[in-house]
C-alpha cells in the first residue's frame, strides 16, 4: 500500500512576511460591500457624540462596520462580536485589526448607536437588498436563540413596495427586541466576564495535555476499524 502524502502543514512556522489580508478577502466578499457603503455615508453626527480628551477611542466609523457585518453574519451579543474581531479574517481586514473587547461594543451599541442603530440597520438592509446582497431568510433567523422563532419571522413577501417596506420594518424592530433580550440573558449568565475561553480557568501543564492525548489515543485504537490507525503509528 503506498503512503499517503499531505499538503505542507506547517502552522507553527515562524511567518517572515506579513499576511496581506486584502488579498484574503474575495472582491465580492460582502464585507466589502458594508466596507463601502459606511465610508459614503455622512458620520460625523456619531463623532460628534464623542466628549474629547481622555485616552483615544476606537473609531466609531469601524464599529458601526463591525456591528452592521456582524449582524450581517448572524452574530448579535457583544461578546460574540469581539470574539468574531479576534478570530475572523473579514473582520480582521474591517477592523484594521482592532480588537476592541466586548463592554467597548456594548457601550457603542447601547449607548453612542442606541437612538440610530435600529434605522441605519433598516437602510443598509433596504440598500442591500434591492443590490440582491443579502438574503432575508439567513439575515433575520441564526442558529441559536433565533432558530426557535423562525416561524415569528418568517412570511411571504408581498409585490407592493409599501407593504415590503411595512413588512422589513417590523423585521427589524423584533430582530432588535430579540437583540436586546439575548444580550440582558448573556450579560446575567456572564456578569462582567468574557466568554469562557477568554477567562483562563483551571492551569493545565503539559503533563495534563499529555496524558489527555494518551486516552484520546487509546480509544482511537480501540475503534473496531482501526488497522489504518495502527499503521499509522507504526509509521
Amino acid at each position: 500500500m503506498k503512503k499517503q502524502i499531505y499538503k505542507p502543514y506547517h502552522q507553527k512556522q515562524p511567518m517572515l512576511i506579513p499576511l496581506d489580508l486584502n488579498e484574503m478577502v474575495p472582491e465580492d466578499h460582502l464585507v466589502r460591500r458594508i466596507d463601502e457603503i459606511i465610508d459614503r455615508i455622512d458620520t460625523s453626527a456619531l463623532e460628534n457624540q464623542y466628549k474629547g480628551g481622555g485616552t483615544s477611542a476606537y473609531h466609531p466609523v469601524m464599529l458601526l462596520k463591525a456591528i452592521l457585518f456582524a449582524y450581517g453574519q448572524q452574530i448579535y451579543s457583544s461578546r460574540r462580536i469581539a470574539k468574531a474581531m479576534r478570530e475572523n479574517i473579514h473582520f480582521l481586514w474591517l477592523t484594521g485589526m482592532n480588537q476592541p473587547d466586548f463592554r467597548t461594543v456594548n457601550r457603542f451599541r447601547g449607548v453612542i448607536l442606541r437612538e440610530v442603530i435600529e434605522e441605519i440597520f433598516y437602510q443598509l438592509v433596504e440598500e442591500m437588498l434591492d443590490l440582491g446582497l443579502v438574503d432575508l431568510e439567513k439575515l433575520f433567523v441564526d442558529g441559536t436563540k433565533m432558530e426557535a422563532n423562525a416561524n415569528k419571522y418568517s412570511f411571504v413577501w408581498r409585490k407592493s413596495t409599501e407593504n415590503y417596506k411595512k413588512n422589513l420594518q417590523e423585521k427589524v424592530k423584533g430582530l432588535f427586541d430579540e437583540v436586546e433580550e439575548m444580550q440582558a440573558l448573556e450579560d446575567a449568565y456572564y456578569g462582567d466576564k468574557d466568554l469562557n475561553e477568554m477567562e483562563g480557568g483551571k492551569h493545565v501543564t503539559s503533563e495534563d495535555l499529555q496524558r489527555l492525548a494518551d486516552r484520546v489515543t487509546e480509544k482511537l485504537n480501540n475503534l473496531p476499524d482501526n488497522k489504518a490507525l495502527k499503521k499509522v503509528k507504526k509509521n
